[in-house]
């Protein structure tokens, strides 16, 4: 399973992923899990999720 496919995957399976994506520049976002203060992703590739 790829990357995006887990996180699509994460997705469908919760009405609630706990996730939180911030901008911190037009060119990078980071999220952030909620209850995880100090655990966080970062990526350079983000897609539009539409539900």
């Amino acid at each position: 399973m790829t990357t995006y496919d887990s996180v699509m995957a994460l997705a469908q399976d919760d009405d609630e992923t706990g996730l939180t994506a911030l901008r911190s520049s037009p060119d990078r976002t980071v999220f952030t899990e909620d209850d995880n203060p100090d655990g966080w992703l970062s990526t350079d590739y983000t897609v539009d999720v539409k539900r």
